[in-house]
């Protein structure tokens, strides 16, 4: 707060600020070149690094899509039910299984996975790294130590991350996809027609494109972002002023900003 309030009534920083903001962006752009690249060699596939991702994958994924798939699937019920009520009040019933695929399977869906799994990966990054500093170690060896962790495990969180957001998005998508149909259709066979040619309307070629390209990219963020700010906090300790995670506003922005871009291509 008060390095805050010191910039604010100091313009002569205000250049040297949006140098260390600019270069903090370079940075994270640059890790995500080079964990890319890394991930694409084959060399980088060891019987560690298999057996990493694996295990990363694990906790992150199948440990808690059950509970992540059961919850989405009750607020999502809700909101169909929601919104075919109130479709019907207003004699628009024949738009509302339309609606729902639009903005649950689309929209809502996807970004709730990447900020649930952002959420677990920033514990696990934080656990990692700061976590050191309680083992009572020098400040030089708990920073060699994290920034050793890290780059052991880089390749495995980014595989790890990427495949919990498309996991968690993929199998909520279903399960809303089932629930729209009982809720409109019931148990009956015969709306199978109808349902497949209205969602199939949804999802026309661009539109599915769009939507995997759109999840990948949450996956990559949540997958960059909280190791740059990590990495980034570890050769600048100084830069620690807040108790917010590190990456975390980052992180939001860039979700945020990946959302709203999607839309304005999808409806403007």
């Amino acid at each position: 707060m008060r390095r805050t309030l010191h910039l604010s009534t100091t313009p002569s920083l205000w250049g040297r600020a949006l140098v260390r903001y600019l270069r903090s962006w370079w940075y994270m752009f640059h890790l995500g070149a080079i964990a890319l690249v890394t991930a694409l060699t084959p060399s980088t596939y060891s019987r560690a690094t298999r057996h990493a991702t694996a295990r990363y994958i694990h906790a992150g994924t199948w440990q808690v899509l059950p509970w992540f798939t059961l919850l989405s699937a009750l607020i999502s019920l809700v909101i169909i039910r929601i919104v075919l009520v109130t479709a019907l009040s207003y004699g628009l019933s024949r738009y509302a299984l339309e609606m729902v695929v639009r903005v649950l399977v689309l929209e809502l869906i996807p970004l709730s996975a990447a900020l649930f799994a952002a959420l677990r990966a920033g514990m696990a990054f934080d656990a990692t790294a700061l976590g050191l500093a309680r083992a009572g170690l020098p400040t030089a060896e708990i920073n060699a130590e994290a920034l050793r962790r890290l780059r052991r495990d880089l390749v495995p969180q980014l595989f790890a991350n990427a495949f919990s957001v498309l996991s968690l998005a993929m199998v909520s998508s279903t399960i809303v996809l089932v629930l729209a149909y009982l809720n409109v259709y019931g148990l009956s066979p015969w709306g199978l027609q109808d349902y497949t040619r209205t969602v199939g309307r949804v999802f026309d070629p661009v539109v599915t494109v769009g939507f995997v390209l759109k999840t990948v990219l949450f996956g990559l963020a949540v997958a960059v972002i909280p190791t740059a700010a990590i990495l980034e906090l570890q050769r600048y300790p100084r830069r620690l002023a807040s108790s917010v995670q590190p990456g975390a506003l980052r992180l939001l922005f860039v979700l945020l900003l990946i959302e709203g871009a999607s839309l304005a291509i999808k409806y403007i």
